[in-house]
């Protein structure tokens, strides 16, 4: 599938000089770099290939010459690639009242701008969006309209998604496909020799590959017909490319990745720890195929325990510029959802060649710990490593040794868990918050039905892992933080999370009140100390999902970026991710950092540069959280569709003024109960206590409250599922 974002300059990879020209190969009085500039002004096109740039530079100067003056264009910011080698010049602004901001498009085809800079939402109609489309980054005009802001958009500067689901409609001599997400208000054009052979009618994939101002509508071409499929799987991937994800790879990514060796050279070995001999396994889910973390341990001969906390060496096989560096920062995140994983990296990388796989030797870069017999680390040191794992344990196999005590490597996994449980204490004494929100999982059957829904229970082997993946991307923030290379501040991605809302606390102790409890969040140092008295306390009651996660959301959310402002919810002053880098590609970026600094070189990016993907990571993380959460409730609706009629106790999980939710004890599904279904009497919305109170007083519906169900409807397009109270009749 064609590559449908813009690059990241490759130019930020080996920027020029301070200088502003290049030097010349031939007699042009003209640098490159100004000679295209005015060549793209003189033309008549809006957009430009890069074929036809390098068609004309090629006349004068040679090829190397002419990229470099393409890459220092964009880093002067007269330049972008709006799409892979395709580029625009970028619009001057000035005397304008222009912001920045994303698109958030409405079902009638106007939109609203959404952007930091505004203190209102900004209403852009439909003909003032000059082929703006939903989740686009624009620069907007603002005028102050009627009541409200108002814009126009000036110039699209990111697309949001170029790939799109939905029916082809195949006529004699053109095609146009009709696009399943009603946030895609617009038909796109396919010429017939573009189609793929799909027939009238057919289910694809299509990439948007051109829309300019004046077009009437935008071009594409098919790049896939989707197979007779399930509507389950066509949702799954409507899901993900909905919330600007790709579900395959373009092919020059997955070249790039099928010419990556799996062989390692003597030569390589010689620069590494060896720790091939020692005890090094790893722990992951029992359907994990990435597994990007492995412990090693061995008593030293002080008596003292060493841990070794192995990462798969991402870096080492990606190098920054590729399209696979690319192709993963625009991902920036692995997808999971219930029946699939949607991958940062290609299968022969996130799951062959990085994946420490047992009895292979495989390239790390680690985190080594030496412990001593009152589990504190002593000393510690990074550097890269080859290991052999010599188990692949599954949390449940891990958690039996734990348990009874016997088992491969026994003593090693017992001795790991004294550790992380020390770990562990420390973090809560130091005023971490034990969130523990619930996970729901999925039982599928071979066509990814799901037959059971459960909660998945967390257990000390997991908790093991965390501790000590929690140790490693602490350590690694800290050493990066304090350390100066020739005399300058290294820039590092921090994950960080800032200190709560005391105002969000308060509505959050208000509505604590209405179930009998009694908190006071007065000095924001006792915070979480209270929270995790107050988890204690809830917890096995029916109260306890709802209040958690009332909780979790009056929290600020982590993000990345360079500021450190430390992370509250672990009480870490210091904290980055750098245990992940098969599925996230901060983790790529902190292993990069930290091989310059161990090297005392420059890091390879400045703060600005990096603040800038840190943003990006953030809003993908936060989309992939949204399509892991569409999908779980498809799968929940999947589930209950087979069960319309049949009867579940629940627990009222919100109240509005029209209806009820509630969340079924068995398997967390949540459904509606309109409140016109709430029995004969008519109810009024109490706000302050956000409860329906029957206005005859006998009957009032309030949160936690328990309340016995009947499924009575399904709609998987909607993803919505209605109860009924059980006593109605059938």
């Amino acid at each position: 599938m064609p590559n449908n974002r813009n690059s990241i300059p490759r130019k930020k990879n080996n920027p020029p000089k301070k200088n502003t020209s290049i030097h010349k190969t031939n007699t042009t009085s003209e640098s490159p770099d100004r000679y295209l500039l005015h060549f793209l002004k003189s033309s008549d096109s809006k957009t430009f290939k890069r074929e036809e740039v390098l068609k004309k530079m090629l006349k004068k100067y040679s090829i190397e010459i002419a990229e470099l003056a393409i890459n220092i264009l964009i880093e002067q910011d007269k330049l972008q690639e709006i799409s892979p080698n395709v580029f625009k010049l970028k619009a001057s602004n000035k005397g304008k009242n222009v912001v920045e901001g994303k698109i958030d498009m409405t079902k009638t085809g106007g939109g609203f701008l959404i952007s930091s800079q505004l203190d209102r939402d900004a209403f852009i109609s439909a003909r003032n969006l000059n082929t703006a489309l939903d989740g686009d980054t624009v620069l907007a005009n603002i005028t102050k309209g009627n009541g409200r802001p108002e814009g126009e958009v000036v110039e699209v500067l990111k697309r949001n998604k170029t790939a799109f689901i939905g029916t082809l409609e195949v006529s004699e001599k053109f095609a146009f496909f009709i696009a399943n997400s009603t946030k895609m208000p617009l038909d796109i054009f396919v010429p017939l020799g573009k189609t793929k052979g799909a027939t009238n009618g057919s289910k694809v994939l299509v990439e948007m590959t051109r829309y300019e101002p004046g077009m009437k509508s935008p071009e594409g071409e098919v790049v896939e017909i989707l197979s007779e499929s399930s509507n389950s799987d066509l949702e799954m991937k409507s899901i993900l490319i909905d919330n600007g994800f790709n579900i395959t790879f373009p092919p020059d990514v997955i070249a790039e990745s099928e010419k990556v060796s799996e062989v390692i050279t003597a030569a390589e070995i010689a620069k590494r720890m060896d720790y091939r001999e020692i005890c090094t396994f790893t722990i992951d889910p029992l359907d994990a195929k990435d597994f990007d973390d492995a412990l090693s341990i061995r008593q030293l001969a002080n008596g003292n325990w060493e841990v070794g906390v192995h990462i798969a060496d991402v870096s080492h096989f990606v190098k920054e510029g590729t399209a696979l560096d690319k192709e993963a920062f625009e991902r920036s995140t692995s997808v999971y959802l219930p029946d699939r994983v949607c991958p940062m990296f290609p299968e022969h990388i996130s799951n062959f060649i990085c994946s420490l796989r047992p009895h292979e030797e495989k390239l790390c870069f680690a985190t080594i710990f030496e412990f001593d017999h009152k589990h504190k680390v002593v000393e510690y040191k990074f550097g890269r490593t080859i290991i052999k794992s010599f188990r692949r344990f599954t949390y449940e196999e891990a958690q039996e040794v734990i348990e009874t005590k016997v088992g491969d490597y026994a003593t090693e996994i017992l001795k790991l868990n004294e550790i992380a449980l020390k770990l562990r204490a420390e973090k809560f004494k130091n005023g971490a918050v034990a969130f523990e929100a619930p996970e729901v999982k999925f039982r599928l059957d071979e066509t990814g039905k799901p037959v059971d829904v459960y909660v998945k229970e967390r257990k000390e082997a997991h908790m093991l892992i965390e501790d000590f993946m929690l140790l490693a991307n602490k350590m690694v923030a800290m050493y990066v933080s304090k350390l100066k290379v020739k005399k300058a501040q290294v820039p590092m991605v921090f994950r960080v999370h800032d200190k709560p809302d005391m105002k969000k606390l308060e509505v959050f102790s208000e509505t604590a009140k209405r179930f009998g409890y009694n908190l006071k969040f007065e000095d924001p140092r006792q915070v979480s100390y209270q929270l995790n008295a107050f988890f204690k306390l809830i917890s096995g009651r029916p109260e306890q999902n709802i209040l958690e996660s009332l909780a979790i959301r009056s929290m600020a959310k982590a993000v990345y970026t360079t500021k450190n402002i430390g992370h509250y919810g672990l009480a870490f002053d210091y904290y980055s991710h750098f245990t992940s880098p098969i599925r996230r590609y901060p983790d790529v970026m902190a292993h990069r950092i930290l091989e310059e600094c161990l090297a005392e070189e420059n890091p390879p990016l400045s703060a600005d540069a990096l603040e800038e993907r840190c943003v990006h990571c953030s809003n993908q993380e936060r989309a992939a959280m949204t399509a892991e959460r569409e999908a779980v409730k498809y799968k929940q609706c999947e589930y209950l569709l087979e069960k319309i009629g049949e009867e579940f106790d629940g627990i009222i999980s919100g109240v509005i003024q029209g209806g009820v939710f509630v969340e079924l004890k068995a398997n967390k599904c949540e459904g509606f109960i309109p409140v016109t279904k709430l029995g004969y009497d008519t109810f009024v919305f109490d706000e302050e206590k956000v409860r329906l109170v029957g206005r005859t007083g006998k009957q009032i519906y309030q949160l936690s409250d328990e309340i016995a169900v009947r499924v009575k409807s399904v709609s998987l397009s909607d993803k919505r599922i209605e109860f009924e109270l059980k006593d109605e009749e059938v």
